[in-house]
Protein backbone atom coordinates (compact mmCIF):
# COMPACT_ATOMS: atom_id res chain seq x y z
CA UNK A 1 0.00 0.00 0.00
CA UNK A 2 1.21 3.52 -0.80
CA UNK A 3 1.17 6.44 1.63
CA UNK A 4 2.00 10.06 0.70
CA UNK A 5 2.07 13.39 2.49
CA UNK A 6 -0.83 14.61 0.34
CA UNK A 7 -2.95 11.66 1.50
CA UNK A 8 -2.20 12.47 5.14
CA UNK A 9 -2.88 16.17 4.67
CA UNK A 10 -6.21 15.51 2.97
CA UNK A 11 -7.18 12.88 5.55
CA UNK A 12 -6.63 15.38 8.36
CA UNK A 13 -8.91 17.83 6.58
CA UNK A 14 -11.52 15.30 5.46
CA UNK A 15 -11.39 11.49 5.57
CA UNK A 16 -13.93 11.40 2.75
CA UNK A 17 -11.64 13.38 0.46
CA UNK A 18 -8.75 11.01 1.15
CA UNK A 19 -10.99 8.04 0.30
CA UNK A 20 -12.36 9.60 -2.88
CA UNK A 21 -8.89 10.58 -4.06
CA UNK A 22 -7.91 6.92 -3.77
CA UNK A 23 -11.10 5.20 -4.96
CA UNK A 24 -13.49 7.80 -6.42
CA UNK A 25 -14.52 8.35 -10.01
CA UNK A 26 -12.09 11.03 -11.23
CA UNK A 27 -14.70 12.13 -13.77
CA UNK A 28 -16.75 13.57 -10.91
CA UNK A 29 -13.99 15.91 -9.79
CA UNK A 30 -14.44 19.65 -10.16
CA UNK A 31 -12.02 21.47 -12.44
CA UNK A 32 -9.56 23.64 -10.49
CA UNK A 33 -11.07 27.06 -9.87
CA UNK A 34 -9.28 30.21 -11.00
CA UNK A 35 -8.56 31.04 -7.37
CA UNK A 36 -7.08 27.59 -6.68
CA UNK A 37 -4.83 27.94 -9.71
CA UNK A 38 -3.76 31.33 -8.37
CA UNK A 39 -2.81 29.67 -5.08
CA UNK A 40 -0.71 27.15 -6.98
CA UNK A 41 0.99 30.01 -8.81
CA UNK A 42 1.52 31.94 -5.56
CA UNK A 43 3.02 28.84 -3.94
CA UNK A 44 5.41 28.34 -6.85
CA UNK A 45 6.34 32.03 -6.65
CA UNK A 46 7.00 31.69 -2.93
CA UNK A 47 9.32 28.74 -3.63
CA UNK A 48 11.22 30.76 -6.24
CA UNK A 49 11.55 33.70 -3.88
CA UNK A 50 12.96 31.57 -1.07
CA UNK A 51 15.35 29.71 -3.35
CA UNK A 52 16.65 32.58 -5.45
CA UNK A 53 19.74 33.12 -3.28
CA UNK A 54 20.32 29.45 -2.44
CA UNK A 55 22.58 26.97 -4.15
CA UNK A 56 20.85 23.62 -4.44
CA UNK A 57 20.57 20.51 -6.55
CA UNK A 58 17.44 18.68 -7.56
CA UNK A 59 17.07 15.01 -8.54
CA UNK A 60 16.32 14.76 -12.26
CA UNK A 61 13.94 12.03 -13.44
CA UNK A 62 10.95 11.49 -15.69
CA UNK A 63 7.63 12.54 -14.15
CA UNK A 64 6.05 9.67 -12.23
CA UNK A 65 9.23 7.52 -12.22
CA UNK A 66 9.48 7.56 -8.43
CA UNK A 67 12.07 4.75 -8.05
CA UNK A 68 14.49 6.61 -10.33
CA UNK A 69 13.81 9.84 -8.45
CA UNK A 70 14.56 8.09 -5.14
CA UNK A 71 17.82 6.66 -6.50
CA UNK A 72 18.89 10.05 -7.87
CA UNK A 73 18.15 11.55 -4.45
CA UNK A 74 20.29 8.89 -2.73
CA UNK A 75 23.15 9.72 -5.09
CA UNK A 76 22.97 13.38 -4.06
CA UNK A 77 22.81 12.45 -0.38
CA UNK A 78 25.82 10.11 -0.71
CA UNK A 79 27.75 12.93 -2.39
CA UNK A 80 26.99 15.17 0.58
CA UNK A 81 25.23 17.87 -1.46
CA UNK A 82 24.57 20.80 0.87
CA UNK A 83 20.96 21.50 -0.16
CA UNK A 84 18.63 19.22 -2.10
CA UNK A 85 15.36 20.61 -3.48
CA UNK A 86 12.30 18.34 -3.64
CA UNK A 87 14.07 15.04 -3.03
CA UNK A 88 12.24 11.72 -3.45
CA UNK A 89 12.37 9.50 -0.37
CA UNK A 90 10.95 5.98 -0.53
CA UNK A 91 10.75 3.90 2.65
CA UNK A 92 9.08 0.61 3.53
CA UNK A 93 7.59 0.93 7.01
CA UNK A 94 5.38 -1.79 8.49
CA UNK A 95 4.52 -3.14 5.06
CA UNK A 96 3.53 0.28 3.68
CA UNK A 97 5.48 2.26 1.07
CA UNK A 98 6.01 5.80 2.31
CA UNK A 99 6.69 8.23 -0.54
CA UNK A 100 7.99 11.49 0.83
CA UNK A 101 8.80 14.64 -1.16
CA UNK A 102 9.86 17.33 1.32
CA UNK A 103 10.82 20.68 -0.13
CA UNK A 104 14.38 20.93 1.17
CA UNK A 105 17.02 18.64 2.66
CA UNK A 106 19.77 20.55 4.46
CA UNK A 107 23.11 18.91 5.24
CA UNK A 108 24.38 19.07 8.81
CA UNK A 109 26.98 17.31 10.97
CA UNK A 110 26.04 13.87 12.31
CA UNK A 111 26.34 10.15 11.67
CA UNK A 112 24.23 8.46 9.01
CA UNK A 113 24.48 5.75 6.37
CA UNK A 114 26.37 8.27 4.23
CA UNK A 115 29.19 9.13 6.65
CA UNK A 116 29.73 11.92 9.14
CA UNK A 117 26.85 13.98 7.83
CA UNK A 118 23.10 13.73 7.82
CA UNK A 119 20.13 15.76 6.66
CA UNK A 120 17.34 17.72 8.25
CA UNK A 121 14.41 19.13 6.29
CA UNK A 122 12.27 22.16 5.62
CA UNK A 123 8.73 22.23 4.25
CA UNK A 124 7.85 25.48 2.45
CA UNK A 125 4.31 26.74 2.98
CA UNK A 126 2.45 29.75 1.64
CA UNK A 127 0.63 29.93 4.97
CA UNK A 128 1.72 32.28 7.73
CA UNK A 129 0.55 29.87 10.44
CA UNK A 130 2.14 26.62 11.59
CA UNK A 131 -1.07 24.61 11.36
CA UNK A 132 -1.07 21.28 13.14
CA UNK A 133 -1.84 19.47 9.88
CA UNK A 134 1.35 20.94 8.37
CA UNK A 135 3.39 19.94 11.40
CA UNK A 136 2.13 16.37 11.05
CA UNK A 137 3.30 16.39 7.43
CA UNK A 138 6.76 17.55 8.56
CA UNK A 139 6.80 14.66 11.05
CA UNK A 140 5.85 12.31 8.19
CA UNK A 141 8.74 13.52 6.04
CA UNK A 142 11.09 13.27 9.02
CA UNK A 143 10.06 9.66 9.72
CA UNK A 144 10.74 8.73 6.07
CA UNK A 145 14.04 10.63 6.09
CA UNK A 146 15.18 8.80 9.23
CA UNK A 147 14.47 5.47 7.52
CA UNK A 148 16.40 6.47 4.39
CA UNK A 149 19.48 7.93 6.07
CA UNK A 150 19.55 5.70 9.14
CA UNK A 151 19.50 8.60 11.58
CA UNK A 152 16.93 10.85 13.19
CA UNK A 153 17.47 14.58 12.73
CA UNK A 154 17.05 16.49 15.96
CA UNK A 155 14.94 19.19 14.33
CA UNK A 156 12.77 19.91 11.31
CA UNK A 157 11.15 23.12 10.11
CA UNK A 158 8.22 24.76 8.42
CA UNK A 159 9.29 27.70 6.27
CA UNK A 160 6.31 30.05 6.51
CA UNK A 161 5.38 32.94 4.22
CA UNK A 162 6.86 36.20 5.62
CA UNK A 163 7.45 34.46 8.97
CA UNK A 164 10.55 32.39 8.29
CA UNK A 165 11.48 29.14 9.98
CA UNK A 166 9.22 27.49 12.55
CA UNK A 167 10.79 24.61 14.50
CA UNK A 168 8.39 21.67 14.70
CA UNK A 169 8.36 19.81 18.01
CA UNK A 170 8.98 16.33 16.65
CA UNK A 171 8.54 14.62 20.01
CA UNK A 172 5.05 16.07 20.23
CA UNK A 173 4.16 15.47 16.58
CA UNK A 174 5.44 11.92 16.09
CA UNK A 175 2.76 10.32 18.35
CA UNK A 176 0.16 12.43 16.54
CA UNK A 177 1.61 11.22 13.23
CA UNK A 178 1.18 7.59 14.29
CA UNK A 179 -2.52 8.22 15.04
CA UNK A 180 -3.07 9.99 11.71
CA UNK A 181 -1.29 7.27 9.73
CA UNK A 182 -3.35 4.52 11.38
CA UNK A 183 -6.60 6.41 10.76
CA UNK A 184 -5.69 7.23 7.17
CA UNK A 185 -4.73 3.64 6.29
CA UNK A 186 -7.93 2.36 7.88
CA UNK A 187 -10.04 4.87 5.93
CA UNK A 188 -8.31 4.11 2.63
CA UNK A 189 -8.78 0.36 3.05
CA UNK A 190 -12.55 0.74 3.62
CA UNK A 191 -15.05 -0.59 1.11
CA UNK A 192 -17.54 2.30 1.15
CA UNK A 193 -17.35 6.08 0.99
CA UNK A 194 -17.29 7.80 4.40
CA UNK A 195 -20.44 9.79 5.13
CA UNK A 196 -20.67 13.18 3.51
CA UNK A 197 -20.23 16.25 5.71
CA UNK A 198 -20.17 19.75 4.29
CA UNK A 199 -17.79 21.94 6.27
CA UNK A 200 -17.90 25.64 5.50
CA UNK A 201 -14.24 26.10 6.42
CA UNK A 202 -12.70 23.19 4.54
CA UNK A 203 -14.83 22.17 1.58
CA UNK A 204 -14.76 25.24 -0.66
CA UNK A 205 -11.51 24.46 -2.50
CA UNK A 206 -11.92 20.68 -2.63
CA UNK A 207 -12.24 19.13 -6.10
CA UNK A 208 -14.96 16.81 -4.78
CA UNK A 209 -17.11 19.67 -3.46
CA UNK A 210 -19.96 19.56 -5.99
CA UNK A 211 -20.10 15.77 -5.89
CA UNK A 212 -20.40 15.79 -2.11
CA UNK A 213 -22.73 18.80 -2.03
CA UNK A 214 -25.17 17.15 -4.45
CA UNK A 215 -25.34 14.12 -2.16
CA UNK A 216 -25.78 16.26 0.96
CA UNK A 217 -28.47 18.36 -0.71
CA UNK A 218 -30.39 15.30 -1.87
CA UNK A 219 -30.23 13.82 1.62
CA UNK A 220 -31.05 17.18 3.29
CA UNK A 221 -28.00 16.41 5.37
CA UNK A 222 -27.80 18.18 8.70
CA UNK A 223 -24.29 19.47 7.94
CA UNK A 224 -26.01 22.00 5.65
CA UNK A 225 -27.64 23.62 8.68
CA UNK A 226 -25.82 26.62 10.17
CA UNK A 227 -24.50 25.66 13.58
CA UNK A 228 -24.18 21.92 12.96
CA UNK A 229 -20.48 21.33 13.52
CA UNK A 230 -18.85 17.92 13.17
CA UNK A 231 -18.75 17.60 16.95
CA UNK A 232 -22.43 18.42 17.34
CA UNK A 233 -23.38 16.14 14.46
CA UNK A 234 -21.55 13.25 16.11
CA UNK A 235 -23.60 13.79 19.26
CA UNK A 236 -26.84 13.94 17.23
CA UNK A 237 -25.89 10.74 15.41
CA UNK A 238 -25.44 8.89 18.69
CA UNK A 239 -29.08 9.66 19.44
CA UNK A 240 -30.31 8.88 15.92
CA UNK A 241 -31.17 12.55 15.24
CA UNK A 242 -30.09 12.70 11.61
CA UNK A 243 -33.02 14.27 9.72
CA UNK A 244 -34.54 17.74 9.57
CA UNK A 245 -37.87 16.38 10.77
CA UNK A 246 -36.35 14.75 13.85
CA UNK A 247 -34.27 17.76 14.80
CA UNK A 248 -37.10 20.23 14.16
CA UNK A 249 -39.41 18.33 16.50
CA UNK A 250 -36.80 17.78 19.22
CA UNK A 251 -37.43 19.77 22.42
CA UNK A 252 -34.29 21.88 23.02
CA UNK A 253 -34.21 20.69 26.63
CA UNK A 254 -33.45 17.21 25.28
CA UNK A 255 -30.34 18.54 23.57
CA UNK A 256 -29.25 21.08 26.16
CA UNK A 257 -26.93 18.78 28.10
CA UNK A 258 -25.17 17.26 25.08
CA UNK A 259 -21.45 18.13 24.76
CA UNK A 260 -21.00 21.29 22.72
CA UNK A 261 -24.65 22.37 22.91
CA UNK A 262 -26.26 24.24 25.79
CA UNK A 263 -29.83 25.54 25.76
CA UNK A 264 -29.18 28.51 23.47
CA UNK A 265 -27.47 26.43 20.78
CA UNK A 266 -30.04 23.65 21.06
CA UNK A 267 -32.92 26.13 20.67
CA UNK A 268 -31.24 27.78 17.71
CA UNK A 269 -30.58 24.46 15.94
CA UNK A 270 -34.13 23.17 16.42
CA UNK A 271 -35.50 26.47 15.09
CA UNK A 272 -33.06 26.37 12.16
CA UNK A 273 -34.23 22.85 11.26
CA UNK A 274 -37.85 24.03 11.43
CA UNK A 275 -37.44 27.00 9.08
CA UNK A 276 -35.36 24.94 6.66
CA UNK A 277 -37.91 22.15 6.63
CA UNK A 278 -40.73 24.57 5.77
CA UNK A 279 -38.63 27.12 3.78
CA UNK A 280 -39.90 30.08 5.76
CA UNK A 281 -38.37 32.75 7.96
CA UNK A 282 -39.31 32.98 11.63
CA UNK A 283 -38.65 35.75 14.13
CA UNK A 284 -35.63 35.03 16.27
CA UNK A 285 -35.82 34.99 20.05
CA UNK A 286 -35.97 38.56 21.31
CA UNK A 287 -37.69 39.81 18.16
CA UNK A 288 -38.89 43.41 18.77
CA UNK A 289 -42.67 43.67 19.17
CA UNK A 290 -45.13 46.53 19.48
CA UNK A 291 -43.58 49.84 20.41
CA UNK A 292 -40.20 48.15 20.53
CA UNK A 293 -40.28 47.47 16.79
CA UNK A 294 -40.54 51.17 15.91
CA UNK A 295 -37.70 52.02 18.27
CA UNK A 296 -35.64 49.14 16.87
CA UNK A 297 -36.11 50.32 13.30
CA UNK A 298 -35.26 53.89 14.21
CA UNK A 299 -32.12 53.01 16.18
CA UNK A 300 -30.83 49.84 14.49
CA UNK A 301 -32.32 49.89 10.96
CA UNK A 302 -32.75 53.56 10.20
CA UNK A 303 -34.34 54.76 6.98
CA UNK A 304 -32.77 58.06 5.96
CA UNK A 305 -32.98 60.48 2.99
CA UNK A 306 -29.46 59.39 2.00
CA UNK A 307 -28.14 55.88 2.77
CA UNK A 308 -24.75 54.41 1.91
CA UNK A 309 -24.11 50.69 1.30
CA UNK A 310 -20.45 49.78 1.65
CA UNK A 311 -18.37 46.77 0.57
CA UNK A 312 -14.62 46.20 0.37
CA UNK A 313 -12.42 44.01 -1.85
CA UNK A 314 -8.99 42.98 -0.57
CA UNK A 315 -5.96 40.84 -1.44
CA UNK A 316 -4.89 39.12 1.81
CA UNK A 317 -1.58 37.79 0.49
CA UNK A 318 -0.57 41.37 -0.37
CA UNK A 319 -2.22 42.85 2.73
CA UNK A 320 -3.96 45.21 0.31
CA UNK A 321 -7.37 46.91 0.22
CA UNK A 322 -7.86 47.62 -3.46
CA UNK A 323 -11.54 48.61 -3.71
CA UNK A 324 -14.03 50.54 -1.59
CA UNK A 325 -17.45 50.30 -3.20
CA UNK A 326 -20.37 52.48 -2.08
CA UNK A 327 -23.96 52.42 -3.30
CA UNK A 328 -25.64 55.77 -2.63
CA UNK A 329 -29.39 55.44 -2.17
CA UNK A 330 -31.17 58.79 -2.41
CA UNK A 331 -34.72 58.22 -1.15
CA UNK A 332 -35.76 61.82 -1.72
CA UNK A 333 -35.05 61.66 -5.45
CA UNK A 334 -35.61 57.91 -5.71
CA UNK A 335 -32.18 57.27 -7.25
CA UNK A 336 -29.32 54.85 -6.72
CA UNK A 337 -25.74 55.49 -7.79
CA UNK A 338 -22.67 53.29 -7.35
CA UNK A 339 -19.30 54.86 -6.56
CA UNK A 340 -16.01 52.96 -6.78
CA UNK A 341 -12.68 53.87 -5.20
CA UNK A 342 -10.32 51.47 -6.94
CA UNK A 343 -6.57 51.10 -6.62
CA UNK A 344 -5.53 49.94 -10.07
CA UNK A 345 -2.00 50.01 -8.66
CA UNK A 346 -1.25 48.57 -5.18
CA UNK A 347 0.64 51.76 -4.35
CA UNK A 348 -2.65 53.66 -4.59
CA UNK A 349 -4.17 52.07 -1.49
CA UNK A 350 -3.75 55.25 0.54
CA UNK A 351 -5.14 57.44 -2.26
CA UNK A 352 -8.37 55.44 -2.61
CA UNK A 353 -8.74 55.25 1.18
CA UNK A 354 -8.60 59.02 1.42
CA UNK A 355 -10.97 59.39 -1.54
CA UNK A 356 -13.45 57.08 0.20
CA UNK A 357 -13.26 59.19 3.36
CA UNK A 358 -13.80 62.36 1.38
CA UNK A 359 -16.90 60.83 -0.21
CA UNK A 360 -18.60 59.58 2.96
CA UNK A 361 -18.00 62.95 4.63
CA UNK A 362 -20.01 64.57 1.85
CA UNK A 363 -23.03 62.96 3.56
CA UNK A 364 -22.23 63.48 7.25
CA UNK A 365 -25.51 62.08 8.61
CA UNK A 366 -26.03 59.17 6.23
CA UNK A 367 -26.00 55.70 7.81
CA UNK A 368 -23.38 53.36 6.30
CA UNK A 369 -24.74 49.84 5.92
CA UNK A 370 -22.38 46.88 5.52
CA UNK A 371 -22.44 43.12 6.06
CA UNK A 372 -20.22 41.58 8.80
CA UNK A 373 -17.60 43.45 10.85
CA UNK A 374 -14.85 43.37 8.20
CA UNK A 375 -15.56 46.81 6.75
CA UNK A 376 -15.40 48.56 10.13
CA UNK A 377 -12.28 46.59 11.07
CA UNK A 378 -10.68 47.68 7.81
CA UNK A 379 -11.59 51.34 8.35
CA UNK A 380 -9.88 51.22 11.74
CA UNK A 381 -6.88 49.40 10.26
CA UNK A 382 -6.38 51.87 7.41
CA UNK A 383 -6.84 54.85 9.70
CA UNK A 384 -4.05 53.55 11.93
CA UNK A 385 -1.84 52.57 8.99
CA UNK A 386 -2.03 55.97 7.33
CA UNK A 387 -2.22 58.15 10.42
CA UNK A 388 -5.67 59.46 9.57
CA UNK A 389 -6.72 62.20 12.03
CA UNK A 390 -9.00 60.89 14.74
CA UNK A 391 -11.71 63.44 13.94
CA UNK A 392 -11.93 62.03 10.40
CA UNK A 393 -12.62 58.49 11.56
CA UNK A 394 -14.16 58.33 15.03
CA UNK A 395 -17.39 60.19 14.11
CA UNK A 396 -17.91 57.70 11.29
CA UNK A 397 -18.00 54.63 13.51
CA UNK A 398 -21.47 55.17 15.04
CA UNK A 399 -22.85 55.53 11.50
CA UNK A 400 -21.91 51.97 10.53
CA UNK A 401 -24.76 49.42 10.61
CA UNK A 402 -23.81 45.74 10.44
CA UNK A 403 -26.72 44.01 8.71
CA UNK A 404 -25.34 40.54 9.43
CA UNK A 405 -25.61 41.17 13.16
CA UNK A 406 -29.13 42.54 12.74
CA UNK A 407 -30.30 39.73 10.46
CA UNK A 408 -29.22 37.08 12.95
CA UNK A 409 -30.83 39.05 15.78
CA UNK A 410 -34.14 39.53 13.96
CA UNK A 411 -34.77 36.34 12.01
CA UNK A 412 -34.01 32.66 11.60
CA UNK A 413 -33.73 32.07 7.87
CA UNK A 414 -33.87 28.86 5.79
CA UNK A 415 -30.32 29.25 4.51
CA UNK A 416 -27.23 27.04 4.60
CA UNK A 417 -25.09 29.90 5.84
CA UNK A 418 -25.66 33.40 7.16
CA UNK A 419 -23.24 34.76 4.56
CA UNK A 420 -24.19 37.61 2.25
CA UNK A 421 -24.83 35.47 -0.84
CA UNK A 422 -26.90 32.81 0.89
CA UNK A 423 -29.15 35.35 2.59
CA UNK A 424 -29.55 37.72 -0.35
CA UNK A 425 -30.28 34.91 -2.80
CA UNK A 426 -32.93 33.47 -0.53
CA UNK A 427 -34.45 36.96 -0.34
CA UNK A 428 -34.63 37.11 -4.14
CA UNK A 429 -31.45 38.93 -5.15
CA UNK A 430 -28.85 37.49 -7.49
CA UNK A 431 -25.49 38.53 -8.88
CA UNK A 432 -25.02 39.35 -12.55
CA UNK A 433 -22.10 36.91 -12.59
CA UNK A 434 -23.46 33.94 -10.66
CA UNK A 435 -19.99 32.41 -10.24
CA UNK A 436 -18.37 35.55 -8.81
CA UNK A 437 -17.15 35.54 -5.22
CA UNK A 438 -14.42 37.04 -3.07
CA UNK A 439 -11.86 34.46 -4.15
CA UNK A 440 -12.64 35.10 -7.80
CA UNK A 441 -12.20 38.82 -7.21
CA UNK A 442 -8.72 38.17 -5.80
CA UNK A 443 -7.89 36.14 -8.91
CA UNK A 444 -9.18 38.90 -11.20
CA UNK A 445 -7.05 41.49 -9.44
CA UNK A 446 -3.94 39.32 -9.78
CA UNK A 447 -4.71 38.91 -13.49
CA UNK A 448 -5.15 42.67 -13.85
CA UNK A 449 -1.74 43.28 -12.25
CA UNK A 450 -0.04 40.77 -14.56
CA UNK A 451 -1.87 41.56 -17.83
CA UNK A 452 -3.33 45.08 -17.44
CA UNK A 453 -6.43 43.71 -19.18
CA UNK A 454 -9.28 46.11 -18.31
CA UNK A 455 -11.94 43.38 -18.34
CA UNK A 456 -10.55 41.99 -15.09
CA UNK A 457 -11.03 45.31 -13.28
CA UNK A 458 -14.48 45.67 -14.84
CA UNK A 459 -15.49 42.25 -13.50
CA UNK A 460 -14.32 43.21 -10.00
CA UNK A 461 -16.35 46.43 -10.06
CA UNK A 462 -19.52 44.68 -11.25
CA UNK A 463 -19.14 42.06 -8.53
CA UNK A 464 -18.52 44.65 -5.83
CA UNK A 465 -21.47 46.75 -6.97
CA UNK A 466 -23.71 43.68 -6.75
CA UNK A 467 -22.43 43.03 -3.23
CA UNK A 468 -23.47 46.58 -2.29
CA UNK A 469 -26.88 46.13 -3.95
CA UNK A 470 -27.34 42.79 -2.18
CA UNK A 471 -26.66 44.56 1.13
CA UNK A 472 -29.34 47.13 0.23
CA UNK A 473 -31.76 44.34 -0.70
CA UNK A 474 -31.22 42.65 2.67
CA UNK A 475 -31.80 45.89 4.52
CA UNK A 476 -35.11 46.48 2.73
CA UNK A 477 -36.23 42.91 3.41
CA UNK A 478 -35.40 43.18 7.11
CA UNK A 479 -37.38 46.41 7.48
CA UNK A 480 -40.38 44.83 5.75
CA UNK A 481 -40.04 41.71 7.91
CA UNK A 482 -40.05 43.66 11.18
CA UNK A 483 -42.91 45.90 10.10
CA UNK A 484 -44.93 43.08 8.51
CA UNK A 485 -44.66 40.71 11.43
CA UNK A 486 -45.58 43.41 13.90
CA UNK A 487 -48.63 44.38 11.81
CA UNK A 488 -49.68 40.73 11.65
CA UNK A 489 -49.56 40.54 15.45
CA UNK A 490 -51.69 43.68 15.74
CA UNK A 491 -54.23 42.29 13.27
CA UNK A 492 -54.53 39.05 15.23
Amino acid sequence: MLLTAEMLLNYQRCNRRAFLDAHGDSGRKDAPSDYLQKLFQDSAGNHRSLLQDKEYQRPMFDSGDWPTGAEKTLELMRQGVETIYQPILLAEIDGVTWRSVPDLLIKQPGQSYFGDWMYTLQEIKLSKRAKTEYQVVVAYHTRALAEVQGAWPEEAFLNLKDKGLYAVDLWEMLPRLAEVVDGCLTALSGATEPEVFISRNRCGLCHWYNYCYDIASTQQHLSLLPGVTQGRYAELQKRNITTLETLASMPPKRLETLPGFGLEAATRLARQANVTLHNRALPADGFPHGAQSGQFLQERLPTAPIELYFDIESEPSMDLIYLHGVLLVDRTNNTQEFHKFLADNPDDERKVWEAFLEFVWMYPTAPIFHFCPYEVQTVNKLAKLYGTPRERVQPLLPRFVDLHAIATQVATLPVESYALKNIARWMGFDWRDSSANGAQSIYWYAQWLSTQEQSFLDSIVVYNEDDCRATYHIKEWLVDFVEGFDQALLAS
